[in-house]
């Protein structure tokens, strides 16, 4: 992705992923700035395939405006068990709300698939991102080196019935 930077108030549609979006989302997972240095091996070689797509819950964010239809953001909600295994918003677009949307929307998600509480464990940069968007700290996942060699917060969304 570009250097461009997306006004606060450009149209924001969410949509389902399609397996062609699997490069940008592929994309946007390795080249997060979240994921530079240290936390590099967490995302080196990490691909969203086709099969990832169809198999999960993937929605991505979208300009309205955007003749080039760039992807602001995506996430990803697994159903059994329920977790928010994958959510990102490309670095150009981020404190703009994208992230928000894209939690009310896998809340939504999970509400209509009858899912009372969706697990997420947070990248460690991510923590008050969570925080501020609702989801309550529950303890802490383990580390998996070589991959991933630090510990993690773990947390979960819990879904009302409105």
């Amino acid at each position: 992705m570009g250097s461009r930077t997306f006004p606060v108030s450009q149209p924001i549609t969410i949509r389902r992923a399609v397996a062609r979006d699997a490069r940008r989302l592929t994309r946007l997972v390795r080249g997060s700035a979240a994921y530079e240095g240290r936390y590099a091996a967490a995302v080196a070689g990490y691909r969203v395939g086709p099969d990832y797509i169809e198999a999960h819950r993937v929605f991505v964010a979208v300009g309205t405006d955007d003749p080039e239809g760039r992807v602001l953001g995506f996430y990803s909600l697994v159903l059994a068990p329920p977790e928010l295994d994958l959510l990102f918003v490309a670095d150009e677009a981020q404190g703009r709300g994208i992230g928000r949307l894209l939690v009310a929307h896998m809340e939504s998600e999970a509400r209509a698939a009858g899912v009372d509480r969706v697990r997420v464990v947070s990248h460690l940069p991510a923590e008050d991102f969570y925080h501020r968007v609702g989801a309550v700290r529950t303890g802490t996942a383990l580390a998996h080196p070589p991959a991933v060699p630090w510990d993690r917060p773990e947390f979960e969304f819990r879904i009302s019935s409105e």
